[in-house]
């Protein structure tokens, strides 16, 4: 029989250990930083989650029931949004991708397929340009390879979160970017989220997205699904834009939806994100 003290340190050290594929919240370090996720399934590999602008993990609670159903999977609230630390530094959309980084390292995941909803989009982008070998594909969901305006127009998205009225501004934008199959109980979740985004986060957030610097043309050289809602507000050209930067990029146009797309039609989505891994063969069933 083993010692009492030997099995104390056993019993000791699996407590302390990472316990993965529970799907409760844990944390990540970035620096001073803690980031908050939660992981589902184990393995070296893994489907990333990464929110938009102001909201937060719990915009894929419809996803992850059946993506885990398929592979590892781990949702994260970037730095500034849900229940990860919100510092008084500039939010660029480097911040964000080292702080997935950090997440994939606490996990031990060595290579992982990243969905990207809206500003996710170029989160994940440029996560894949500092770590190409660690990148296996990219989902972009409703959000850009490349900018939708030049700077000034940027500055003018940007103007009116700097007033004492960002909050109104916010709500008029969140409500125009509702499609039809998005509940009240979807719009309270996600306008509760925006108000819960401290100013100076969504402003440097947004001041990152108008970075010139992330919008360079390197192509996307690994597989690559665009979903996006057919609106009137994104350029008519779309399609070719995006695959000027990514040749194969396979693109998905909806009807009938809003910005929030994989909300409102959720069995629809993960069949197309899941249909893209057994094409691809990426990531381990």
């Amino acid at each position: 029989m083993a010692h009492p003290l030997v099995v104390a340190a056993a019993l000791g050290a699996l407590l302390q250990a990472p316990q993965t594929g529970d799907g409760q919240s844990r944390y990540a370090s970035l620096g001073k930083t803690r980031i908050h996720y939660q992981s589902h399934g184990k393995g070296s590999e893994a489907l990333v989650l990464i929110h938009g602008w102001t909201c937060n993990l719990d915009n894929w609670r419809d996803q992850i029931p059946d993506l885990a159903a398929r592979t590892r999977v781990i949702a994260l609230d970037l730095p500034g949004h849900g229940l990860s630390d919100k510092p008084d530094t500039s939010y660029t959309m480097d911040f964000f991708a080292d702080a997935v980084d950090a997440v994939l390292k606490a996990e031990g995941v060595e290579r992982a397929v990243l969905v990207g909803h809206s500003m996710g989009t170029p989160v994940a982008r440029q996560y894949y340009r500092r770590h190409p070998k660690k990148t296996l594909g990219l989902v972009l969901v409703d959000g850009p390879l490349v900018p939708f305006g030049d700077r000034k127009l940027m500055e003018s998205f940007i103007a009116p979160f700097r007033s004492p009225n960002y909050k109104e501004a916010g709500a008029g934008m969140l409500a125009a970017m509702a499609g039809p199959g998005l509940s009240e109980e979807m719009k309270a979740r996600i306008n509760t989220s925006f108000l819960n985004t401290p100013q100076q986060v969504l402003v440097s957030a947004m001041e990152g997205m108008a970075d010139e610097a992330i919008w360079k043309p390197d192509p996307v050289t690994v597989p690559a699904l665009a979903i996006l809602a057919k609106s009137p507000t994104h350029p008519p050209d779309i399609e070719a834009r995006n695959r000027s930067v990514a040749p194969k990029l396979e693109i998905e146009i909806w009807d009938g939806v809003g910005h929030f797309l994989m909300m409102e039609q959720p069995k629809r989505f993960n069949a197309a994100v899941i249909g893209f891994l057994d094409r691809n063969a990426l990531l381990k069933k």
